[in-house]
């Protein structure tokens, strides 16, 4: 028999991953310092995800109060903006003034603290995620790196059939059961540059709305959370 579980997803404005939880029956909320853009506001907690880390009562956005006791299971999407392999050339002080180097590396400090606050809480069931980043060399290596293409229903799952190398770091979790598709050639999904460099995702489909896209969990990452731990 299924044991239902309280799960809370913390950093995600989506509700992908808490929705898809939900559909398998499971008590899941989301929790953002914004509100929710997934369509369920009495899934959403609206404030500090350190804060409903706690348990105990918690408030929805619908202003209903809930008793959830502690958590089973712990999703985090922690903020990569100073943590990520993206941002390397703003700590480098052969590209960028020592003075917002030093600001850099204040707010890198403030989002690795954050990070390690997930990943350290008092949770039988955890998975943190972030791209490749400071936390592979500074923590750990992570116990999964996976892509949504090894998610994907098939070569023509476009939203899904895509790379973007997301880190998993497991406790009381197995590593996530993959597919066996091949790997996208970008060049041909996306076209290249004129340098001859292949497009990516993030390029072609993110646009102006670049960081709150690349936030979302993919939906073939949702849907295998909730059926494989779920």
């Amino acid at each position: 028999r299924e044991v239902k579980m309280k799960v809370l997803v913390a950093c995600e404005e989506s509700q992908r991953v808490c929705t898809a939880f939900r559909e398998k029956g499971h008590e899941a909320y989301s929790c953002d310092i914004i509100e929710c853009s997934g369509g369920h506001p009495e899934w959403h907690i609206l404030g500090d995800a350190l804060e409903a880390l706690k348990g105990g009562k918690i408030t929805t956005m619908d202003g209903i109060s809930h008793e959830v006791g502690k958590w089973d299971m712990l999703i985090a999407h922690p903020p990569c903006t100073h943590l990520s392999n993206v941002c390397t050339r703003s700590f480098s002080l052969r590209c960028t003034p020592p003075e917002k180097v030093c600001k850099n590396w204040e707010s890198r400090t403030k989002a690795a603290i954050f990070f390690m606050q997930f990943a350290l809480a008092d949770i039988p069931k955890i998975c943190v995620e972030n791209p490749v980043g400071f936390m592979n060399k500074n923590f750990r290596k992570p116990e999964q790196i996976i892509h949504p293409y090894m998610f994907a229903e098939g070569i023509n799952d476009g939203e899904n059939y895509v790379t973007k190398a997301t880190c998993l770091w497991l406790k009381g979790l197995p590593n996530l059961r993959t597919n066996s598709l091949p790997k996208p050639d970008l060049a041909k999904i996306f076209g290249r540059h004129p340098n001859g460099a292949p497009k990516t995702w993030e390029e072609t489909v993110c646009g102006k709305d670049r960081s709150k896209i690349r936030s979302k969990t993919f939906p073939g990452i949702a849907k295998a959370m909730a059926e494989q731990w779920g």
